[in-house]
């Protein structure tokens, strides 16, 4: 794709001169300091990491859903090979387990960042949450090449990876331009992600009465919740707080983290422990160590900050794991509920009542 970029100056009404970056490792260093040139809702957490086939990533990145990107940097031309070097890295990363990419990090601190940090401790500050070791790299790896072009055999495979197979795989293009001796970069991207979309003025910051929910990590199974109505949280206040934001009436639409969207259903019941909830079952009330479950949900009552709470649930449309929804720009979060007042929110919710013919 011939990608042409031209800055003018307001101001001299003249164009900016094309300038060069003395290397890649320029550019590396730029991109690791300022990753929010690339997305501003990812950390670097590696820098020329080590691969099993002696290769190293230029850039190893994650975001807070915690799914790791690859970052790979081409100073000219990418040709087809570069495209088949971030597939084969994205297959690397793929395998890296949480110890893994906790160790990466204590390295990069280390080195590049002259600190001792650990990955828990830099999440923290970045997102301001704390860091679920259960989500890190549950999904497919992101795969980013920048470069300053593209030959036309690399658009076609990129073209056809993103929209026949959904591999999240991009190019961002940069030029460099010189001004009265300072340098300038400009970025543009090869196909724009709907998580870079900004929302249409007056969108953001209304919340639209729906509830998102987030079940499924650890011991619990959907299979239970979907068969005998409840949603669940535990393991520690953080987890089971925020059910108790849920009151009857209130509709939940239940996402599994890097699976997809799986209910939607209305609230019957505020939070409660779990060993004291009953369901009614073929005529009988029974408590939930008398069902034949599938997961675990810890019920000790002696240990309230760390028991699981149940919120039952009416369902109005539940699909099983393997048919879960999932699409680009969907909305994704690690809290059990929330009131999300993003555009993404809204766009989620009107497609997946589009989907399972949810009316109003």
């Amino acid at each position: 794709m011939a990608l042409s970029q031209l800055v003018w100056s307001l101001d001299d009404k003249q164009p900016l001169q094309p300038s060069e970056l003395t290397d890649e490792k320029e550019l590396e260093e730029l991109l690791e300091k300022h990753i929010e040139l690339l997305n501003p809702n990812w950390m670097v957490i590696g820098r020329q990491v080590a691969t099993p086939a002696g290769k190293r990533i230029d850039l190893l990145c994650m975001d807070r859903d915690g799914d790791l990107i690859v970052v790979e940097l081409k100073k000219n031309l990418t040709p087809r090979e570069v495209t088949a070097q971030a597939i084969d890295y994205a297959a690397s990363v793929s395998a890296f387990t949480s110890a893994v990419v906790a160790d990466l990090y204590l390295e990069y601190a280390r080195t590049y960042l002259q600190r001792e940090e650990n990955l828990d401790k830099a999440f923290r500050q970045k997102y301001n949450v704390p860091l679920d070791e259960e989500i890190i790299n549950q999904q497919n790896v992101k795969m980013v090449i920048v470069a300053t072009a593209m030959d036309s055999s690399t658009e076609r495979i990129i073209t056809y990876l993103r929209d026949t197979y959904m591999v999240d795989i991009n190019i961002l293009f940069f030029r460099v331009f010189a001004y009265e001796g300072k340098r300038f970069i400009s970025r543009a991207w090869f196909a724009e992600d709907a998580e870079e979309t900004p929302a249409p003025v007056g969108s953001a910051g209304q919340w639209n009465g729906e509830y998102y929910v987030s079940f499924g990590s650890g011991s619990r199974r959907w299979e239970d919740a979907r068969q005998y109505g409840f949603i669940s949280g535990g393991g520690g206040s953080w987890y089971s707080q925020t059910l108790k934001m849920l009151e009857p009436g209130d509709r939940v639409w239940v996402n599994i983290p890097h699976t997809g969207y799986v209910g939607v259903g209305i609230v019957e019941s505020p939070s409660t422990l779990a060993s004291e909830v009953h369901f009614l079952v073929d005529g009988k009330e029974k408590s939930l160590s008398e069902l034949p479950l599938k997961g675990r949900y810890p019920a000790d009552k002696n240990d309230l900050e760390k028991a699981e709470y149940i919120v039952k649930v009416h369902w109005c449309k539940t699909v099983p794991a393997s048919q879960a929804v999932r699409e680009t720009g969907f909305f994704g979060n690690q809290n059990t509920v929330c009131r999300p007042q993003a555009y993404k929110w809204n766009f989620t919710v009107k497609r997946l009542k589009e989907i399972w013919h949810i009316e109003e």
